[in-house]
């Protein structure tokens, strides 16, 4: 004997479908709300570093769906509460830091906060990074982004280190003094680190290299000492590595050739010097190498151009000698080369113009000699971003004088500051070069030719205007 299914009475299924919105309302309700603790926690934290809004009487329930304020995002935790994942303050349409505002220590009270950031909030009373007597035991901390920030001063806090979760550490455009604290590099979830624009001091730790998974590295616009330590070889992950503007000694480490991975290097504004490391040319990945202003005075490195990936190479004002190595000419991807104010001999290589990229050449400043080995057309093409000016052997072919901007050359035959002439000849093909004797053996006779030339166009013109 087959039984039915009882169907509900009306009554109960009215009853069910009265009540099921007041279950699911009082489950929104308590999933868009927070732990008391954590809220007070929050307002007190906003009421120190914001005068925007009354926060608590405005939004009283800051996690609401549709009513939370800006610069603030939560997350359901495992206990079905909202809890505050992140903040932002300082830049629009975040919350203003009113002038009063000082680092607020209790962020790191926040349980389930990832991702913090600071802007341009620290300006007028000095203030430092402090961490509470009693920290949580397991941050959640993933990001802490303290920017533009010129009344945060003090020493970084070797307290950091117990942020376990860190991945990204930003402390950059502040006033922040001393060494870098040797703790941080115990952070092995670190991916990004940038220290850069204070008044750090001392070496750079050798702790440095216990960060596997760095990925950006910035300690430029400091004070530090020392040298580049070796350890910096074990940073296989790094793809960006800025330590310029510092007061950094001795060579660029042996050990560089190990980051593969890199693709810009900064170096600039050091005191480094000598041979580059051989196997530099092993960074395939390279696309950036800044380096200008370092008392290298070495030839130029050929292992340079054979970085096939290199977009930007700037090697100014550090007392480079020698020739400008034909490799550079095969770098296809090269747009801006710079190798000004140092003591380069010898003629430009003619390959320059072969590049299909490349918008901006400056050789200025050197002992450069021979005719400037580029058509009009690549010329025209480059205009003012082609500076050779500085370099008195060299000089255009007489054809171009009219078809291009300045170049800050003189055209070939044309009297030169000093009363010597440029030599005269169309520019020969690769092949057919010249050798530069041929300009200093031709140099002081032109000059005579030239100025006998000058002393008879001025008596013509004199003895028109007589005759007139």
């Amino acid at each position: 004997m087959t039984m039915k299914r009882a169907l509900p009475s009306p009554s109960s299924l009215l009853f069910f479908l009265l009540i099921t919105p007041l279950f699911l309302c009082q489950e929104n309700r308590v999933s868009a709300s927070m732990p008391p603790s954590e809220s007070e926690t929050l307002f007190k934290i906003m009421e120190s570093m914001s005068s925007d809004q009354q926060w608590r009487q405005s939004h009283p329930n800051p996690c609401a769906p549709g009513s939370s304020w800006p610069g603030i995002e939560c997350k359901t935790g495992p206990d079905h509460l909202s809890h505050v994942s992140r903040l932002d303050f300082g830049s629009a349409p975040n919350p203003s830091c009113k002038s009063s505002a000082s680092f607020p220590s209790s962020i790191f009270s926040l349980p389930f906060l990832q991702s913090v950031f600071f802007f341009n909030c620290f300006t007028h009373f000095p203030t430092t990074i402090i961490f509470p007597i009693k920290l949580l035991p397991n941050s959640s901390l993933q990001q802490l982004s303290l920017r533009s920030n010129p009344s945060l001063s003090g020493q970084i806090p070797p307290r950091i280190s117990s942020l376990k979760s860190l991945q990204i550490l930003t402390l950059s455009q502040n006033r922040l003094t001393g060494d870098i604290p040797p703790a941080i590099f115990s952070l092995k979830s670190l991916v990004h680190l940038d220290l850069s624009y204070n008044k750090l001091t001392g070496k750079i730790p050798v702790q440095l290299g216990n960060l596997n998974n760095l990925v950006g590295l910035d300690l430029s616009y400091n004070s530090l000492t020392g040298t580049i330590p070796p350890t910096i070889s074990q940073l296989g992950m790094l793809q960006k590595l800025d330590l310029s503007s510092n007061s950094l000694l001795g060579r660029i480490p042996e050990g560089v050739e190990k980051l593969r991975s890199l693709s810009f290097m900064a170096l600039s504004n050091n005191k480094l010097k000598g041979a580059f490391p051989k196997g530099i040319s092993k960074l395939q990945s390279l696309q950036y190498f800044i380096m200008d202003n370092n008392p290298m005075f070495v030839a130029l490195p050929v292992e340079l151009g054979f970085l096939p990936k290199l977009q930007e190479l700037q090697l100014e004002n550090s007392g480079y000698s020698g020739v400008i190595p034909e490799s550079y000419t095969k770098l296809m991807n090269l747009s801006s080369l710079s190798l000004a104010n140092n003591r380069l001999a010898g003629e430009i290589p003619s390959g320059f113009e072969s590049l299909p990229h490349v918008f901006h050449l400056n050789f200025s400043r050197n002992l450069l000699i021979g005719v400037v080995p580029f058509d009009s057309s690549f010329l025209r093409r480059l205009g003012k971003n082609l500076d050779l000016s500085g370099n008195r052997g060299l000089c255009l072919n007489p054809e171009d004088e009219f078809s291009v901007v300045k170049t800050g050359v003189d055209v070939c035959g044309k009297n030169v500051t000093g009363g010597g002439v440029l030599p005269v000849h169309s520019p020969k093909k690769k092949s057919q070069a010249a050798p530069s004797r041929y300009y200093r053996s031709c140099f002081f006779s032109n000059a005579l030719f030239q100025f006998a030339l000058f002393q008879f166009a001025l008596f013509l013109s004199l003895h028109q205007r007589l005759v007139l």
